[in-house]
């Protein structure tokens, strides 16, 4: 589409037809209801910006009458440039669906950039097979088996801090595992494949566990006072209620000092996990600082997590 073209269309206009752009990429259909929904505006305007879009890119969407619904076209290119960090922000917290221009900020501030994102084409693959229960087959590059061949069945996104994974039934191993994004190549959603029932994020024991946590502040730091206003503490205690699938992640993000003993050293150890023992039966649980495996499982600890 020329830019002329989307020159002479109002903001509102250009704002819908980049949401149907979103919509097809990366969940891989649209409705008129979900403009309707998403702009508060009549059907049949609807149905007029879903025919402008398809008049000014030609094999982008195609409508399919079964599903009463406009699906990713086979020779679709993306008419707007939306930058990864844009498109995330959409399908993990569900704002930023407008046209991608540059805003004015209200005041200055600087964000530090991660060090990567994933690329948008398998990125769209991975969140259409999401969305529509599918599985993904994919090219998958790990440290420890290399380059493997594998089939999928996606379910949720994860961010580390670092890197975004997707958590996934993994046919392969036959266990429930995260996939880093930008190590996932050639993926293909298997759209006559569906999901097997054991294949479902509800049989994913580290998915749908909760661990309840109480993070106090490093008994070796200075200040803690400090410690307590910096991270909002109640009664000299931050407690949170985390996945276990995601629990050694959000801990090593913090650097939680999560050993028994308090004995990691460094100013950037500001917390403690006060029971090191809530993270029994964690498989990540690993990846969080200073924590060591208990040699046998604690008697006492059922009530450690609820389901």
């Amino acid at each position: 589409m020329p830019n002329e073209q989307l020159a002479d269309l109002t903001q509102p206009q250009r704002d819908r037809l980049a949401f149907v752009e979103l919509r097809v990429l990366f969940i891989g259909e649209i409705r008129r209801q979900d403009l309707v929904s998403r702009f508060g505006i009549q059907s049949a305007a609807a149905t007029r910006d879903l025919a402008l879009y398809k008049e000014l890119a030609p094999g982008n969407i195609d409508y399919d009458p079964k599903g009463k619904s406009y699906v990713l076209g086979p020779d679709f290119k993306p008419v707007f440039d939306f930058p990864p960090e844009r498109v995330l922000s959409w399908l993990t917290q569900g704002f930023g669906d407008g046209e991608p221009t540059r805003l004015k900020a209200w005041v200055a501030s600087e964000i530090p950039s991660r060090l990567t994102y994933p690329n948008l084409d398998i990125l769209a693959c991975v969140t259409r097979a999401i969305h529509q229960e599918c599985l993904l087959r994919i090219e998958y590059h790990s440290i420890s088996s290399g380059r493997t061949e594998r089939e999928i069945a996606p379910f949720a996104l994860i961010d580390n801090g670092l890197r975004w994974h997707v958590r996934a039934f993994d046919r392969k191993t036959q266990d429930f595992r995260d996939f880093v994004i930008t190590r996932i190549k050639r993926p293909k959603v298997l759209k006559d494949a569906g999901v097997e029932g054991h294949e479902r994020p509800d049989q994913d024991i580290q998915w749908t566990r909760i661990v309840e946590l109480e993070l106090v502040p490093h008994p070796d730091q200075p200040r803690p006072e400090i410690t307590e206003m910096d991270y909002g503490m109640q009664g000299g205690a931050l407690r949170m209620k985390l996945r276990a699938a995601t629990a050694g992640y959000i801990l090593r993000k913090w650097s939680v000092d999560c050993s028994p003993d308090h004995s990691l050293r460094g100013h950037e150890y500001r917390l403690w996990l006060k029971d090191h023992l809530a993270l029994y039966g964690v498989k990540n649980a690993i990846l969080a600082p200073g924590y060591r495996i208990p040699e046998a499982a604690p008697s006492g600890r059922a009530g450690a997590a609820t389901n």
